[in-house]
């Protein structure tokens, strides 16, 4: 990146290649949380009423499988990028496939939903890692602009979910569930169209591998994805003929534990063969603690797009006058209270940063975790009055999702952060890729336990909820006894020169 790039001021005093990228994200995020906020109403709504009339089991799995995959499809979207096209053309080729998975999605026809749903994964593994590392390469490594600039580009996030949220829960109400996907597939259109407009704006950065293959290793690279792909679309293929067999929630179960596996070997590996120092692996024990935070927190966090949703639909009421309160707009809740929030948060861990009272790492999780597990505490007396016969209150949902998203606050960007710093530097890219897997988990056991909730069995609620506060309030207060012990070993990272 050349001086003059870096020193670019453009667009609020940042380079004009932030308004490209956080423009492109805003739209992107626009289309995956406005039909990721209808995916499970769709799968359980009866098929006379031109729903897939689904289990809310199977529906759940099948949610938490598909938020799972599209984490987990960032590692090999970030490699693709890094040895084979670079981020530019990930982050186009990315929004495209997406786009043609909600065009599929739009489509009125039950047998092609599930290959939208692919669509999106793969489209969303290619453009969500490499998109967001674009961001940090318009800067030097030591420009102060850095972290004003994924501000501004979170608040595009939160934008684009709001504009989803508003326009395709409004869809679905009044003109039916496809029309919503089909504003899911323009809305991925209009951000393609404006990346490629301003392409200019981002000249030289990620327009080629980072560390490219050899053309022997290209080759082999490419052999291997396109194999990938067959061997996808064959089973895909399989499944809808009825050859294979498919169980959403025993698949659900064994990808749990098969990328849980892969997160312990893979740590594993990295401390006990990485050639690590004392200090490095005590720094390792202490993100081991906040992975384990991250995961429980989604598993928690992720009942927004299913269990809640479902609650949200049936036993709220959502009639003020005339008008009906689409049922997608309470997740809105999240976005909007992000935005409020994040300059408080940022302005406090600022001001306890400089009186040197900061809470470590991992206290910070914890209490983001107690804190998300509070939010069912309300949902729990919640519950009680909806399996009284009553329709209860917008306000429980709304106020569960604000103390979701002060969790959220304390823990999400803290946890990053925690990687950044407490990784082994030789490490840092593959320990960040692992640390993604904590949300494919996280992801993964929310639909497998959302499940459970059955709307034709609301007497069970209540008691569901209160697993997930208990079990939620359990690992936090492990965490804040271990930080005790960890907090130092976190302190060791700020004397590390390396």
């Amino acid at each position: 990146m050349s001086i003059e790039k870096n020193n670019d001021r453009s667009f609020v005093g940042h380079p004009i290649g932030l308004l490209t990228l956080a423009g492109t994200e805003m739209w992107e995020r626009m289309s995956y949380y406005g039909m990721r906020a209808l995916l499970v109403l769709f799968m359980v709504l009866a098929i006379e009423e031109g729903g897939l009339g689904l289990s809310v089991a199977t529906a759940s799995a099948i949610y938490g499988l598909y938020t799972g995959a599209v984490y987990f499809f960032g590692l090999p979207g970030g490699w693709i990028a890094d040895r084979l096209i670079g981020g530019q053309k990930a982050v186009f080729y990315g929004g495209f496939v997406i786009m043609i998975g909600h065009i599929i999605l739009a489509i009125p026809s039950d047998t092609t939903f599930f290959l939208g749903l692919i669509f999106v994964v793969l489209g969303t593994g290619l453009l969500k890692p490499n998109i967001g590392a674009m961001v940090g390469q318009l800067y030097g490594s030591k420009d102060p602009r850095r972290d004003s600039a994924y501000t501004i580009y979170y608040m595009g996030i939160n934008i684009g979910s709001l504009i989803g949220y508003g326009v395709c829960g409004y869809l679905q109400v009044n003109m039916g569930y496809h029309w919503a996907f089909g504003a899911a597939a323009v809305g991925m259109g209009i951000g393609l169209i404006q990346y490629k407009l301003t392409l200019h704006n981002i000249k030289g950065v990620s327009d080629k591998p980072v560390v490219p293959l050899t053309p022997a290793g290209q080759q082999r690279a490419y052999i291997i994805i396109i194999g990938v792909l067959i061997a996808l679309a064959t089973l895909t293929v399989l499944v809808y003929t009825g050859m294979v067999g498919f169980d959403p929630i025993i698949v659900a179960k064994q990808v749990a534990i098969a990328i849980t596996s892969i997160f312990l070997l893979y740590f594993g590996y990295i401390f006990f063969g990485g050639n690590l120092n004392g200090d490095e692996q005590r720094r390792m024990g202490a993100l081991f603690l906040i992975c384990i935070a991250s995961t429980c927190f989604w598993a928690g966090f992720e009942q927004a797009g299913s269990s809640l949703n479902l609650f949200g639909q049936d036993y709220t009421q959502r009639m003020i006058g005339t008008f009906e309160i689409p049922p997608a707009w309470f997740q809105s809740a999240n976005s909007i209270f992000i935005i409020i929030l994040s300059p408080f948060f940022a302005y406090m861990w600022m001001a306890l940063g400089k009186r040197m009272i900061e809470p470590s790492y991992s206290v910070k999780c914890a209490i983001g975790l107690i804190i998300m597990a509070s939010g069912f505490i309300v949902m729990f007396f919640a519950a009680q009055l909806a399996a009284s016969g009553l329709k209860v209150a917008p306000y429980w949902l709304v106020a569960t999702y604000f103390l979701h998203t002060v969790g959220e606050l304390f823990l999400s960007p803290v946890a990053l952060s925690a990687v950044s710093k407490l990784s082994p530097k030789r490490f840092s890219g593959q320990m960040m890729g692992v640390f993604v897997l904590t949300y494919s988990m996280g992801s993964i056991i929310a639909g497998i336990f959302a499940g459970k909730f059955d709307p034709e069995q609301i007497d069970q609620m209540p008691g569901l909820y209160l697993q997930i506060t208990y079990f939620s309030v359990a690992i936090g207060i492990v965490l804040l006894l271990l930080s005790m012990k960890t907090g130092k070993w976190e302190k060791l990272a700020e004397k590390d020169p390396a």
